[in-house]
């Protein structure tokens, strides 16, 4: 299938590794222009070279206005933006009792206020060309909050809110908004949580982990003509595991 997004332009967050790195491979596959993002300039330099992206731009979604300064960047490099994929990686993990004050802010800074940041600098740009696809990555958390996940499961539900609200107002302009929710994928990021594997799959109907580069193909007809249609949503990347409907 051809989803008709050769050529057009994209910039995917937190792309260096993981489920960013997954999506932007896919977009470069399906012919866009892609620019990368995240913290590690070796690590974006490597993932730029491996799969083929246009350029990399090193930004920490932790400092407030850096989502807004990258996004300007890719769009003067890039002569404009179609395509945003906003992605950050986990916060940190604990109880309630256990989360500092800090860590919710610094929290809140990457998983909600950088996506602000960007999409306000976007949409004016996706505008001009009457056409545009913003997709946020945020979590099955964000939908059944998981234990030991109390901050993602929190603002990211929030970022729901957020995707939902706005597709009221730019659906008008041609220009679509969604939230992909994965579950636990085969990343870096679920070795760094230590979970038992077995007991994830056991929880899982099909009785396997999620792929990053599912998530990705899933990501691109997201961005494509052929989803057009679909806006405002949160749609579930889970193997079937999500009890709610």
């Amino acid at each position: 299938m051809d989803l008709n997004i050769n050529g057009k332009r994209a910039l995917v967050f937190a792309s260096s590794e993981g489920l960013g790195k997954a999506i932007a491979k896919e977009l470069v596959a399906e012919g866009a222009k892609v620019i990368i993002s995240s913290r590690n300039s070796e690590k974006l330099a490597s993932a730029a070279k491996e799969i083929n992206a246009v350029d990399f731009i090193p930004c920490d979604l932790l400092v407030k206005g850096a989502a807004r300064d990258l996004t300007r960047a890719a769009i003067e490099k890039l002569g404009g933006l179609d395509i945003l994929v906003t992605n950050a990686g986990g916060p940190p993990t604990g109880l309630f009792k256990d989360i500092t004050t800090e860590q919710w802010e610094s929290s809140y800074q990457s998983l909600f206020m950088s996506l602000v940041e960007a999409v306000q600098v976007a949409l004016p740009e996706m505008s001009k060309t009457g056409w545009g696809r913003i997709l946020m990555v945020t979590s099955v958390a964000a939908k059944e909050p998981i234990a030991n996940l109390t901050i993602s499961s929190s603002l990211r539900a929030g970022v729901h809110g957020l995707v939902n609200a706005v597709s009221k107002e730019i659906g008008v302009n041609g220009i679509t908004i969604n939230a992909l929710m994965p579950t636990f994928t085969a990343t870096e990021r679920l070795k760094e949580l230590r979970p038992n594997a077995e007991d994830l799959i056991s929880k899982i109907p099909m009785r396997r982990l999620g792929k990053p580069e599912e998530l990705g193909k899933l990501t691109a007809f997201l961005a494509s003509d052929h989803a057009g249609f679909i806006t405002g949503q949160a749609i579930a990347y889970d193997g079937g595991s999500l009890a709610g409907i």
